[in-house]
């Protein structure tokens, strides 16, 4: 029988969801929830089950351009700014989306704001058993989409990428400052243009699967400090590894980046090179 938190929520709270986090799994389909919430002891992981979710008020729309799905597709679930507020944290707090294999996407304020992701509950109307799959991996028990993602007009990085994670079985509700000053740019170099501009796109994209402490995800198992290693080692060697990983290590998982132009490479190696102690130019 799981424990319910119900009697931990501060009275008279506002958060429909806060009372019925469970502290034990009770199905492979239950979303794990941690972090900053409102009257529920902080570093535990609690659960909330797919029928919990179920009864919130849902959204669908249409989406064609979600490159996880085959075609054309009919999506619906739960706004991520919804579940801010309905599962207690505060409206401050960045979501970050936890896929199986360590994978994390990081939803900051601003960006809720302005792309709305949705936590997908339904694919064509079905549980996520009857989803496509991936390569032949679930893409369940969650993933996320968005209605259609259109970049940041104000966007200080070359580019603003869409975080359609598949696979996702946790959510964090975070302080962004605290999860985001692991990877500040530090050093000498760290208030140049060029450093900064490398910052924004590694914090949208690297961030998802190299760890800088415990800040980041794993699914890549080489930290920040072994980027920063690489950068600073041979530059020329970093940008083409990171525009085509395959064509340096024909094994790598990694995903091509043919979008950067010259430009935004040499802003991702400055910046890790900013975290050397040799600061090299």
């Amino acid at each position: 029988m799981s424990k319910l938190v119900g009697s931990e929520a501060p009275p008279g709270s506002t958060a429909p969801l806060a009372k019925k986090l469970r502290a034990e799994r009770t199905s492979r389909f239950d979303l794990e929830v941690s972090g900053d919430l409102e009257g529920v002891p902080l570093g535990a992981t609690w659960y909330l089950t797919r029928e919990d979710l179920l009864t919130l008020p849902q959204v669908g729309f249409m989406v064609s351009d979600d490159p996880n799905l085959p075609g054309p597709t009919r999506l619906s679930g739960v706004p991520l700014e919804n579940l801010v507020r309905d599962v207690g944290a505060p409206a401050g707090d960045m979501v970050v989306a936890i896929s199986k294999d360590q994978y994390r996407a990081n939803y900051p304020r601003d960006y809720l704001a302005e792309h709305h992701p949705l936590l997908v509950l339904e694919i064509g109307g079905l549980p996520p058993s009857g989803w496509p799959k991936d390569s032949g991996f679930d893409m369940g028990p969650y993933m996320i989409s968005h209605p259609r993602f259109a970049p940041a007009a104000d966007v200080r990085a070359p580019v603003d990428e869409a975080q359609i994670p598949w696979g996702v079985v946790g959510l964090e509700f975070r302080d962004e400052r605290l999860v985001f000053a692991a990877i500040r740019p530090s050093g000498s170099l760290a208030n140049s243009r060029s450093v900064e501009a490398g910052y924004q796109i590694a914090r949208q994209n690297c961030f998802h699967c190299h760890d800088a402490g415990d800040e980041g995800g794993k699914k890549s198992g080489v930290s920040w400090a072994a980027l920063s290693a690489i950068a600073t080692a041979s530059p020329d060697f970093f940008a083409a590894y990171v525009r085509n990983p395959k064509l340096k290590s024909p094994r790598s998982q990694m995903p091509a980046n043919p979008q950067y132009d010259d430009l935004a490479l040499d802003a991702l190696s400055a910046y890790f090179r900013s975290f050397s102690k040799a600061q090299s130019p």
